[in-house]
């Protein structure tokens, strides 16, 4: 048996650590992983909602204004590793298995959120701290944005937002004259639906939404 396996001799024992813990190391060390996979890595632009990734998913975008770490009872917590992850997940959904973003955005958030746990931090803490960097479209500080970064997640993000004020309107009787409110909301719900699941011409509509990004 080659020397260089763990236990070449003495017969494997189980941990005496409580199962959550040896969780919580793996994924801690999957992370990394992750971390160490990605080709290349910018902090010198301006990124809608903190990070983003480029079409061909080669680089990692995270914005320049965003502190790379922050304080969690006297530890200093690396902010941009669990980015990175949330970023990995999510394209590689998109991009190997044509997921949709919105499906593939949930994922990468329990990642990051698994992410998180697993370094003992507080999920509120983190997030809390990361919503005050945030930059959404239309913010006036976004004056750098890269020229390749994939606006697919800002266009679909845009898409069921208006589908979901829309419906909002009209729960609230905010409807057009010669309209009825009922059938507004079963065609607002199925186009929501749909958005849900598949890229539609309106999401692929990339001139205006690189103008509001850019």
């Amino acid at each position: 048996m080659p020397l260089d396996l763990c236990h070449p001799t003495a017969p494997h024992k189980k941990l005496k650590l409580p199962e959550w813990y040896v969780s919580n190391l793996m994924l801690d060390r999957a992370l990394d992983a992750v971390v160490r996979r990605v080709k290349k890595f910018d902090r010198k632009h301006d990124v809608p909602y903190l990070a983003g990734y480029s079409e061909d998913g080669r680089t990692i975008y995270i914005d320049r204004h965003m502190p790379q770490s922050f304080k969690f009872r006297g530890r200093t917590i690396d902010t941009d590793r669990f980015l990175i992850l949330h970023e990995e997940v999510e394209k590689t959904l998109i991009d190997r298995l044509g997921l949709h973003y919105l499906h593939a955005h949930q994922i990468a958030t329990r990642a990051e959120q698994a992410a998180v746990r697993a370094a003992g931090v507080n999920w509120r803490d983190y997030d809390r701290f990361m919503q005050k960097y945030v930059k959404r479209i239309g913010d006036e500080r976004l004056t750098k944005v890269p020229d390749d970064l994939d606006t697919k997640p800002y266009r679909d993000e845009h898409d069921d937002d208006l589908l979901r004020r829309m419906l909002a309107a009209i729960d609230k009787g905010e409807v057009p004259k010669g309209f009825r409110g009922a059938q507004l909301r079963d065609a607002a719900r199925e186009i929501r639906r749909y958005v849900r699941r598949h890229a539609t011409a309106g999401a692929r509509r990339a001139d205006g939404i690189r103008r509001a990004v850019k």
